[in-house]
């Protein structure tokens, strides 16, 4: 089991591995004493997290298991800043990004670290206001960014299928008598984060399309991630979701929930940048990204991949494809004329 501990924002992770080697650094103690050394390396090592949180939580890529580097209290100038809209769990997600840019650092020589957020609203802020650099995020966080902060796009996420495209899902309770979206009026239903493409734009859009605004929902609510969502169905708090195709498909194969309806396809998550970053920067970036491949030469050494929406890696934007996501956005008051 993994040890992790935070240190002045950053998350460290310290798996059996590395734990190993910690103890191999005492040969001579004996074994009625190393349950006392773990016990003492807990409070070491987690301890230290109650005393103080900071917000947003910054990760390091080079406090994992057997890595070496930078004091976590400074970022040194040449690190990147990575963010990412979190549609999983903050542990999954980090486990997903971490090799990534693994990836990213050895294919530019250039050093990576992820700037973890909560809210959809502050990876965008951050990627705005320069406190990271680049970001994975839907389409709907771009828009709205590129009009707040001038952020521009570098790639668009490839999916399984081969085409830059992504879809939404409405679910439902694997033993729910819901069938028909139509069904869902009365019915209580939960986004993922107001500003998710697939979690919020495109479940609403599908909705509207079956004839069920949200004035005819008894309630409606956001719940901040895709798994979030799935969880509100599955406890009984709202009777369908909006979730990623992505995670809907695997849950509907374990059996978990049912789909009642699969989206049109819309353009797929990007990774964008602060314009302020230098352009030889941006290019080596965009050039390692369109040179990556996740199902290819690249796969040993990622984690989870395949839970993105970018499985096959990356290619270039269609600018057409993203005014039918401008264009929703303004309807729902979420992007200004």
């Amino acid at each position: 089991m993994d040890l992790l501990s935070y240190n002045n924002g950053y998350l460290s992770v310290l798996d059996n591995s590395r734990v190993t080697q910690i103890m191999s650094t005492f040969p001579y103690m004996q074994k009625e004493i190393r349950p006392v050394l773990i016990f003492l390396l807990f409070f070491v090592l987690i301890l230290p997290s109650c005393v103080k949180k900071e917000t947003p939580k910054e990760v390091s890529l080079y406090k994992r298991a057997g890595d070496t580097g930078p004091d976590t209290e400074h970022i040194q100038p040449n690190t990147l800043m990575f963010g990412f809209d979190l549609r999983l769990g903050p542990k999954e997600e980090v486990r997903i990004y971490t090799p990534f840019l693994k990836y990213l650092e050895q294919a530019t020589g250039r050093r990576f670290r992820i700037k973890f957020t909560e809210r959809y609203e502050d990876t965008i802020k951050n990627l705005g206001k320069g406190k990271t650099h680049f970001a994975a995020v839907g389409v709907l966080s771009y828009v709205i960014a590129e009009q707040k902060y001038g952020i521009k796009y570098l790639v668009s996420g490839i999916n399984k299928e081969g085409d830059p495209q992504y879809h939404a899902a409405i679910i439902a309770a694997p033993d729910s008598k819901i069938e028909d979206l139509k069904d869902l009026k009365g019915k209580c239903f939960a986004f993922g984060a107001k500003m998710s493409t697939q979690g919020h734009l495109i479940p609403r859009k599908m909705l509207e399309d079956a004839g069920v605004t949200l004035n005819d929902l008894s309630q409606y609510k956001y719940t901040a991630s895709h798994v979030n969502a799935v969880r509100s169905v599955l406890n009984g708090e709202c009777d369908a979701a909006g979730i990623d195709n992505t995670l809907a498909r695997s849950m509907a194969a374990a059996g978990e929930i049912k789909i009642l309806k699969v989206s049109e396809p819309y353009p797929s998550t990007v990774i964008a940048y602060n314009t302020s970053l230098d352009k030889e920067i941006v290019e080596e970036i965009r050039s390692a990204l369109i040179a990556f491949e996740p199902a290819g030469k690249h796969k040993s050494m990622l984690f989870d991949w395949d839970r993105t929406e970018m499985t096959m890696g990356f290619t270039k934007v269609d600018e057409p494809e993203l005014n039918k996501i401008k264009m929703l956005a303004r309807k729902y008051g979420l992007l200004s004329e």
